[in-house]
């Protein structure tokens, strides 16, 4: 069995590519579903606004690598000859430690941004709710979760960047810190899920004069105004209209956009119309993928805008902090210790199948013994199984004991193999009879 990665990222594709590839949640559950039938044993999904790849368990590499090339371009629509220039693939330990370095924040835009934890979280709840997460998987991702934690608290990661929205908005604000420049601003959110609520809360703290929330579902942009209020900002909830939106643009002074929506949200038009009703200027975040609002929008006079295209021009040029070596040493450690595990798990069904054999020639050989010698009474038939049972336990003892340790070392592997053809093991008639109801399903 393979672990896979296949995907693409803001590093390795424009992001013109990467907004025709993204893919919602429903869409993501299709595909995942896809994938079971036929080309991986377990599956999970990773999709934010500048990554999406697919992690999967899979019985051969290359089969593997072309079954999930050729499904993520069916449910993206992007040709297989599109996508295959910019799709990056690692396997076994190395898609082990690219998970855990895209959990630390070390793979991000925003380098040591906390975000992807909740999309890395959202991925493996998508993945269980599809049933498409075995075990390495959910284990796999458990792990990249708490490397994640681990990233964040043990080290001072937080400092070397920060969460998209911030970033977005400190490129707006420029030289100016972004509170000051925030202060007494009037902003249209069009969005109400995480990023655009990150946005909302944090432009809050800055001390915006007012949010409007502009969404497709009313009652949920309604609660997210009715969250914001308690903190103490005035804020109100609008639905996505052509009239509430042209309203809103010509009073707001910046607009945050972050849609799931496929198309434009805002268009040239719409935003030109805006500005001939005023003269003050207006600045525009749109943190979606797809993007939710034209580019043509920055050649408009007095608007500027910011979106993920820009921010990953802007990012290539963020300082490292120091830190990043810590975080690298973490990664590493825990790509080992996830690789041993799985190693010495690896040798289990081995080892058991190796006991069960020695078991079977014990009971069969008492069995011998006892037909032979019939007037042997119970006592000595007691102590002489007692004998054989305790002279095998302790010549497998130090093998097995010693073969578990081997086996979480590189090429560990090897040993279970060696066991095996010595003693003609089959492991997987051992876990059958351990599990009959397992075996039948």
């Amino acid at each position: 069995m393979t672990l896979l990665v296949v995907g693409l990222s803001h590093r390795s594709a424009p992001v013109s590519v990467l907004e025709r590839a993204a893919l919602n949640a429903e869409a993501g559950g299709g595909l995942l579903r896809e994938l079971l039938d036929g080309t991986a044993l377990e599956a999970a999904l990773l999709s934010t606004c500048n990554r999406i790849e697919i992690y999967a368990e899979v019985d051969r590499y290359h089969p593997g690598v072309s079954g999930l090339t050729t499904v993520l371009a069916r449910h993206t629509g992007v040709s297989v000859d599109e996508l295959s220039p910019y799709l990056y693939v690692h396997y076994e330990e190395r898609a082990v430690r690219h998970l855990l370095t895209v959990a630390s924040g070390l793979d991000s835009m925003v380098v040591g941004e906390g975000q992807i934890l909740g999309q890395i979280k959202t991925a493996l709840a998508l993945a269980q709710d599809e049933h498409t997460a075995g075990r390495l998987l959910n284990d796999l991702f458990q792990q990249a979760l708490r490397v994640g934690k681990r990233a964040h608290s043990e080290t001072g990661i937080d400092r070397a960047g920060q969460s998209l929205v911030t970033f977005g908005l400190r490129q707006l604000a420029g030289a100016e810190e972004v509170s000051s420049w925030a202060a007494g601003r009037r902003v249209l959110v069009i969005g109400a899920g995480s990023m655009s609520s990150l946005a909302a809360s944090t432009l809050a703290r800055a001390g915006v004069a007012e949010l409007v929330i502009a969404n497709r579902t009313l009652k949920r942009a309604e609660r997210l105004a009715e969250a914001l209020a308690q903190s103490g900002v005035k804020a109100r909830a609008v639905p996505i209209n052509a009239i509430s939106v042209a309203a809103e643009l010509a009073v707001a002074d910046l607009v945050v956009s972050c849609t799931g929506a496929t198309g434009l949200v805002l268009g040239t038009e719409t935003v030109a119309h805006a500005m001939r009703e005023r003269e003050r200027p207006l600045a525009v975040l749109d943190l979606a993928m797809p993007r939710d609002v034209d580019a043509g929008v920055h050649r408009l006079d007095g608007v500027r805008l910011v979106d993920i295209e820009s921010l990953a021009a802007a990012s290539a040029d963020a300082p490292m902090a120091a830190d990043v070596d810590a975080v690298r040493s973490i990664v590493a450690d825990e790509v080992a210790a996830f690789c041993a595990a799985r190693r010495a798990a690896h040798i289990t069904p081995t080892v058991v199948a190796l006991r069960e054999m020695a078991s079977d020639v014990v009971a069969a050989e008492l069995t011998r013994l006892h037909g032979r010698v019939p007037d042997l009474d119970d006592k000595q038939r007691a102590e002489i199984t007692r004998t054989v049972r305790r002279v095998v336990d302790k010549l497998l003892h130090a093998p097995t004991v010693r073969v578990k340790e081997l086996a979480g070392e590189p090429g560990g592997d090897h040993y279970a193999t060696a066991l095996r053809q010595l003693f003609d093991l089959d492991p997987r008639a051992a876990v059958a009879a351990r599990n009959p109801e397992q075996e039948r399903s």
